[in-house]
C-alpha cells in the first residue's frame, strides 16, 4: 500500500496506459486525477473520464475526472486547482497524454506536427510547470513522463522526423527537470520495451497486431514500482521490463497477450540483434533457408510469391489495410514491384504501382522471400537494419496481417 492516500494528476488516464496505471495506485487507496480529453463516448475509442472513475472507485481508490486538453493552459490549472481543492495537494504526476503520426516530412501535414508538438511536448513542460508548485510541498513527489530513452541514433529520426521530435521533447523535460529540482522532486521516464496493446495500437495496426503485444500491466507495474522509490530516484531513463527485473520479476509471460509469440519491439530502444534473431528463426519456418545452390521454380521466388499474394487479397483486405506499397528490391532477383490494397479488391505485380505509393520498402530480394514466409517479420526486418521504409511506417505493422493470411495458404 504504498501509494496509499497519494494524490496523483495523470493526463490521458481514461484509456490505455495512463488508466492501468491509475488502476494500479488506486488499489493502493490512491487518489486519482483523470486529466483528459473523453467526456462523451469515442466512435472508435473505449472509455471516457468518468467510466474510467466508476473503475478507479470500484477498486478502492478516489476518483476526481476532469477534462483537460493539455494543449490549454486555463483547462490544465483549473483541473491542478480542483485537484488541490479536493484532495489537499499533487504528490505525483504522469504526464501519459500523446499523439502519435508515423510520417515522413513531406507526408506529415503541419496540422499534424502542431498536434504531436502540442500534446507531448509543451502539453508535458505546461502541465509539469503547474503542478510543481504543489508537487514541492509533497513529502516523496514524483514526475513520470511516459518517453523513451534519448537515442540519436539516426533510424529513429528518418522514417517519422516530426514524431521524434515530440516524444523526445517529453524525455528532455526528464533531463532538464530532474537536474533543476534534484533532492526536491524525483523526475524520471518510462517506456515500454515492446508494444502494448492499447485501442491506439490497435488502430494503427489493426486487430490482430494483438498478439504480438503485451498487456498494459507490465507498464502499471513498472511506474508503481518507481513511484514508490525515494526522490533521490532521479534522472533515469527507464525500459518496464528493465525495472521489473530489477526488482525480482521473472515470468514476462503472464503480461503477452499471446504467451509465447513474438513480440513487436517498441521504437527508440536499439534492437538487441542476435537474440531477435534467434527469437525469428524460434517462431518463423523451420524448413532449410534456401541457398544459391538451389534451383529455383520456373518463374522465380518473386513471381510466385506475388502470385500467391493475389491468391489472399480481396476486398476484406483492402478494406483492412488502405495502403499502396511499393518494393524496391536488390539482389538476386532485384526489380520494383508493388502491391495495392487500396482500391478495388487490390492487385499486385511487378513494375510501379498504379497509383503513388503509401510506403516504399527497399531491401534485399532474399529477405524479402523471408519476410513473407515469415521467417523475417517487418519490424524486425525494420529495427535489424534489413529494411528501410519511407512513408506511413504503420503500414509496415498491417502488412504483417497479409502474411498470416499467406502462411495459412502454405506457402
Amino acid at each position: 500500500m504504498k501509494l496509499a492516500g497519494c494524490t496523483l494528476f495523470i493526463t490521458g488516464a481514461s484509456r490505455g496506459i495512463g488508466k492501468a496505471i491509475a488502476l494500479k495506485a488506486a488499489k493502493d487507496g490512491a487518489n486519482v486525477v483523470i486529466a483528459a480529453k473523453t467526456a462523451e463516448p469515442h466512435p472508435k475509442l473505449p472509455g471516457t473520464i468518468f467510466t474510467a472513475a466508476q473503475e478507479i472507485e470500484a477498486v478502492g481508490g478516489k476518483a476526481l475526472p476532469c477534462v483537460v486538453d493539455v494543449r490549454d493552459e486555463q483547462q490544465i490549472d483549473a483541473a491542478v486547482q480542483k485537484a488541490v481543492n479536493t484532495f489537499g495537494g499533487i504528490d505525483i504526476l504522469v504526464n501519459n497524454a500523446s499523439a502519435i503520426q508515423l510520417t515522413g516530412t513531406l507526408a506529415t501535414p503541419m496540422k499534424k506536427v502542431d498536434l504531436m508538438l502540442g500534446i507531448n511536448l509543451r502539453g508535458t513542460y505546461l502541465t509539469s510547470k503547474l503542478c510543481l508548485p504543489h508537487l514541492l510541498k509533497s513529502r516523496n513527489p514524483h514526475i513520470l513522463n511516459l518517453s523513451p530513452p534519448l537515442n540519436l541514433n539516426p533510424i529513429w529520426f528518418q522514417n517519422h522526423t516530426a514524431y521524434t521530435m515530440a516524444k523526445y521533447g517529453m524525455s528532455m523535460c526528464v533531463l532538464g527537470m530532474a537536474e533543476e529540482f534534484r533532492g526536491q522532486v524525483a523526475v524520471n521516464a518510462l517506456w515500454p520495451k515492446t508494444a502494448i496493446e492499447t485501442a491506439a495500437m490497435e488502430m494503427m495496426g489493426g486487430a490482430g497486431v494483438g498478439a504480438q503485444c503485451r498487456k498494459v500491466d507490465i507498464v502499471a507495474d513498472a511506474a508503481y514500482t518507481i513511484l514508490s522509490q525515494p526522490i533521490s530516484y532521479t534522472g533515469h531513463f527507464l525500459v518496464d521490463e528493465d525495472v521489473l527485473r530489477e526488482h525480482g520479476v521473472r515470468d514476462f509471460d503472464s503480461y503477452a497477450i499471446q504467451p509465447g509469440h513474438p513480440l513487436l519491439p517498441d521504437f527508440f530502444l536499439d534492437p538487441e540483434t542476435e537474440g531477435a534473431a534467434k527469437q525469428t528463426q524460434a517462431h518463423g519456418n523451420h524448413g532449410a533457408t534456401p541457398t544459391s545452390t538451389d534451383t529455383p521454380p520456373s518463374d522465380g521466388p518473386i513471381e510466385n510469391t506475388f502470385n500467391i499474394i493475389r491468391g489472399v487479397i480481396n476486398a476484406d483486405v483492402v478494406k483492412a489495410t488502405q495502403g499502396v506499397y511499393q518494393f524496391d528490391l536488390s539482389g538476386e532477383h532485384g526489380g520494383v514491384w508493388f502491391l495495392d490494397l487500396k482500391s478495388g479488391a487490390g492487385s499486385a505485380g511487378q513494375g510501379q504501382p498504379p497509383v503513388k505509393a503509401d510506403v516504399v520498402m527497399s531491401m534485399d530480394s532474399a529477405n524479402f522471400s523471408k519476410m513473407f514466409s515469415g521467417q523475417l517479420k517487418p519490424t524486425m526486418a525494420f529495427m535489424t537494419g534489413k529494411l528501410r521504409i519511407k512513408g506511413d511506417m504503420t503500414l509496415a505493422i498491417k502488412l504483417e496481417k497479409l502474411m498470416a493470411r499467406m502462411n495459412k495458404a502454405k506457402l
